[in-house]
């Protein structure tokens, strides 16, 4: 009896969860499918289902069923004929209680419901229960798409009540549910379509509403209610409610699903709360894939946990899971937030050789991190690199390349990638625009900085707190203060309020052109106006005395900035490191960078360049390397500053393998030689009489459009004149009288 109690109920289950039992056998573990069965087993068997309600429609008179006879008739004799010249002698007797008459008689031929169905809407708008019917008859039929769009439809006519409309389409569609189709599918495609229109409530009310008839919705459809709810803020409290009660009236979870409610946790900023739940979707029987890890590897590189980030790649990799292009863009982006960028390019490297086509994604993310890190050739480079692989730069890229190239100074490089950004067709914003600004005040072109200024404002965009005080700083820079303050007042005028940053600019402005007495002046400005000078203005001011060689003044500043409780930086030790050996005091220095490493203030590669140079003028390359070994065992990485001082101080100490062996380095990294060390590198291996190397260094130098010097021009024309290449040497002899020539008159009008 017992046997026979159970099997009485597989029908009934079969009815309400063969969307599941179609596809869940197949990839859940077996003792979970049979826990998921047993537990909706019991849900159906236990609580008091409603049945649905039997059809029961309004019977047609005589004359409407002769009318109904006549025109299935017609349609069912002359199907592949038009409808609307079969039907045409019908039109005016036709009423909107036809249809569902006419329908009665011509369910089981599908395609001939559509064309009538059609016929019909061309005429009236067809009554909510006539549509839910051929709704039903498409589900029945398997023609899931068809009924989304019936449905669908409905909900986008203009001014429709939601609550009322709601209302009474559940009600058509469960009245009609027995006699037109009796296919569950039907509930799991309105649900969809609730879901997606954003009728979030009205949804769960639907999934509610259908446990009365002991029906659970689809995982699928749950899933995308999950996704919808979760891509909200608002609703991520609701998803995790779902989450939770769903399994409770037999909704089975799939991996899709925990994936939904990890992303979700993650957009929470709950990362370990996320992880943890990817445990436990393990622990339930699901294999997380990589969706799985990506989600929460992306979590922990916005966190910055580096660590955690490796030994999750690490699991993966056991488990047989390669990452995707979302899981290595997190990666990338974290390494250059971090300043690792090197690293970064690597692991853009592993990622083409796993044969995943990165996106302008990760090559902006790299192009960033080069510009921030002072690496413009690299950027460059990788630039070059993603339009090669047909990859088109947007705004952003462009942006940050053109920042890095003003940041740099190299203004006619910007200039020459604003128009070409121009050219096709992006428009540039506030963002581009200030950065260009910012670049040509820094390098003293002040009349473009403010022709730029006034084509923005021409094309609608509004300068910004930013590009007034990137216009200030510039015009502070050439004395102008007066003008400055005007540009300030209009500021205002403009609703725009000074900040700590325009006050900064400001004295930073002044200090460079070497106003120190009314940089002072205005940081006692800044305190009547309600601003504190912070650790910038202080480091500014420090940097302009130390300059100055003032270094009493600048320790004076350090004491008073500490008795205010502000805490020094790295750049505020750095400006005290380049005072001490910029005045000679190198044991000063030695002494700060030592008493640096015992209170735990990590140096940065500027910190180490400025004794790297000292000791590189004073000749003394064993104190040199001794600095930069102890610089490497640091973990602080070398930047294209340091490279360049280690070359031309070995150049001129004619270790020219060390130099050589730096030089590939270097150049392996993405940074560039300067045209000093290319020249400290070519003397020194004529000087050793390697005219091989210094050939091909001289060839290297000319092709990266740097000029060598006089001398060296000299060497290379005789040899070449010598060798009998008379057009290398006449090629030569144009370039060095067009390079020192033009210099030399240049000279003279200054």
């Amino acid at each position: 009896m017992k046997r026979c109690a159970i099997f009485s109920l597989v029908p009934c289950f079969r009815l309400t969860y063969h969307v599941e039992l179609g596809t869940a056998s197949s990839y859940l573990p077996f003792s979970l499918f049979t826990r998921c069965l047993a537990q909706r087993l019991y849900t159906s068997g236990s609580t008091n289902t409603r049945p649905f309600p039997d059809y029961s429609p309004k019977k047609p008179t005589i004359r409407d069923a002769e009318l109904v006879h006549q025109i299935s008739t017609a349609i069912k004799l002359r199907r592949y004929e038009p409808l609307r010249r079969v039907l045409k002698p019908y039109e005016v007797k036709f009423r909107s209680e036809h249809l569902i008459w006419v329908l009665m008689n011509i369910r089981n031929d599908y395609r001939l419901v559509l064309d009538f169905f059609d016929w019909a809407c061309l005429r009236r708008d067809p009554n909510l229960e006539s549509r839910c019917i051929v709704i039903q008859i498409a589900a029945a039929s398997k023609d899931l798409k068809t009924a989304h769009y019936l449905i669908r439809n409905f909900w986008e006519k203009p001014n429709l009540d939601v609550s009322l409309s709601y209302a009474h389409f559940v009600e058509r569609l469960i009245y009609t549910y027995k006699d037109w189709g009796s296919d569950i599918h039907v509930f799991d495609v309105f649900f969809q379509v609730l879901a997606e229109a954003g009728m979030l409530n009205e949804a769960r009310k639907l999934f509610d509403k259908l446990l009365n008839y002991g029906l659970v919705l689809s995982v699928d459809s749950c899933n995308l209610y999950l996704t919808r709810l979760s891509n909200n803020y608002d609703g991520v409290g609701m998803a995790l409610k779902a989450f939770s009660e769903f399994p409770e009236v037999g909704v089975c979870w799939n991996a899709a699903s925990y994936n939904i409610m990890i992303h979700c946790i993650c957009r929470l900023g709950k990362i370990k709360e996320a992880h943890l739940l990817l445990l436990q979707m393990e622990l339930r029987g699901f294999i997380p894939d990589v969706v799985s890890y990506s989600t929460i590897i992306n979590g922990y590189c916005h966190l910055g946990e580096l660590q955690r980030v490796l030994k999750l790649i690490e699991e993966m990799q056991v488990k047989g899971l390669k990452p995707n292009s979302f899981t290595y863009n997190s990666i990338i982006l974290l390494l250059c937030e971090t300043g690792k960028v090197v690293e970064a390019k690597n692991v853009l490297r592993e990622m083409m050789n796993q044969g995943i086509i990165p996106d302008n994604v990760i090559y902006t993310t790299l192009i960033d991190g080069c510009c921030k890190l002072g690496n413009i050739a690299a950027a460059h480079k990788l630039f070059k690199e993603m339009q090669d692989l047909n990859l088109v730069p947007d705004l952003i890229t462009y942006t940050a390349i053109i920042s890095g190239f003003c940041q740099t100074g190299k203004m006619v490089e910007a200039h020459k990638l604003f128009y070409e950004m121009l050219s096709k067709g992006l428009k540039p914003d506030e963002v581009t625009y200030t950065a260009l600004i910012d670049g040509y005040c820094k390098a003293g072109e002040v009349k473009e900085a403010f022709s730029l200024h006034n084509h923005m404002v021409q094309v609608g965009l509004t300068p910004n707190v930013v590009t007034y005080t990137a216009l200030a700083d510039g015009l502070c820079k050439q004395g102008e203060i007066d003008t400055a303050n005007e540009l300030l007042h209009e500021m205002c005028q403009k609703g725009l309020q000074l900040n700590i940053y325009t006050y900064n600019s400001i004295v930073n402005g002044l200090c460079k052109s070497g106003n120190i007495t009314q940089a002072m002046k205005l940081m006692e400005d800044m305190i009547v106006a309600g601003f504190h000078p912070d650790t910038y203005t202080y480091t500014t001011l420090m940097d302009a005395y130390c300059k100055s060689g003032e270094m009493v003044k600048a320790h004076e500043l350090l004491r008073e900035m500490l008795d205010k409780g502000l805490q020094p930086t790295v750049v505020t030790f750095n400006v005290l490191m380049n005072g001490f050996c910029m005045s000679g005091m190198l044991e000063d220095g030695e002494r700060l960078l030592k008493w640096m490493l015992e209170k735990g203030i990590i140096p940065n590669a500027t910190t180490y360049n400025c004794l790297m140079k000292q000791h590189c003028i004073r000749n003394n390359m064993r104190a040199t390397t001794a600095f930069y070994k102890g610089m490497c065992a640091q973990g602080i990485v070398p930047d294209s500053n340091t490279y360049n001082i280690l070359i031309k101080g070995h150049s001129k100490a004619r270790n020219m393998k060390e130099a050589w062996f730096l030089h590939r380095e270097m150049v392996g990294k993405g940074f560039t030689l300067t045209a000093a060390s290319y020249n400290a590198l070519i003397k020194g291996f004529l000087k050793r009489k390697k005219f091989l190397e210094a050939r091909e260094l001289f060839e290297e130098m000319r092709r990266e459009g740097l000029v060598a010097e006089r001398e060296i021009y000299n060497f290379f024309v005789d040899v070449n004149f010598e060798e009998g290449n008379m057009e290398t040497t006449l090629e030569l002899c144009d370039e060095a009288i067009e390079q020192f020539l033009v210099d030399k008159a240049n000279n003279r009008n200054r």
